[in-house]
């Protein structure tokens, strides 16, 4: 039986994506060295036509300035890169039939639903251990928060936008219920000059 953990909350919830992923960078310096020396130049459109939804902007600005992430060798941060919009779109969608099979599972009140229902919920990230990471798709993206599903059958929910939960995780101000410890070390693809 799943069950609902309990919900994090920022004591201040970042609105603007710049300043969250500014945020990000303080509490984890080693990750500026991955960033591009020049912003990435996503098909938003694409994407965002192909989900039938539009996406957080600290998350778009995330992708366009870094590469895909990984986060202590186990949390994944999925994103689109360039030239393989389509690809990272369909294998979101393909994701929502396990969100799909997790949410029918979950005896949470209230219950909680895949994406494209009403605030369904759309994976963000996952670690290696099988545990999602989710949008909840609530109102506008910028207002959307963080549901995290871990493979033990816990759920809780983070009232703060994707990078600043990833900025949660780092510094520790984000208690790490139900999941493997995730240590702040990074490993990426450093940025090319070109």
């Amino acid at each position: 039986m799943d069950e609902l953990m309990g919900t994090q909350a920022p004591p201040r919830r970042i609105q603007d994506p710049v300043e969250a992923l500014t945020v990000f960078e303080q509490a984890w310096s080693e990750l500026t060295v991955l960033r591009r020396p020049v912003p990435a130049k996503v098909d938003w459109a694409a994407v965002e036509s192909g989900l039938g939804t539009a996406l957080p902007p600290d998350f778009k600005l995330l992708t366009e300035l870094y590469p895909r992430l990984v986060v202590g060798d186990t949390l994944f941060v999925t994103s689109p890169q360039p030239g393989n919009e389509q690809a990272w779109v369909e294998a979101t969608l393909e994701d929502l039939e396990i969100v799909e099979e997790w949410c029918e599972y979950a005896e949470l009140d209230p219950p909680v639903q895949a994406f494209p229902a009403p605030g369904g919920l759309l994976r963000c990230g996952t670690t290696d251990w099988g545990d999602y990471f989710l949008w909840s798709t609530s109102g506008d993206a910028a207002a959307w928060t963080i549901t995290v599903a871990t493979r033990g059958g816990g759920w809780w929910h983070y009232n703060g936008g994707l990078v600043q939960f990833l900025s949660g995780l780092v510094d520790g101000s984000v208690e790490q219920w139900g999941l493997h410890t995730i240590r702040p070390t990074i490993t990426g693809h450093p940025p090319t000059s070109a």
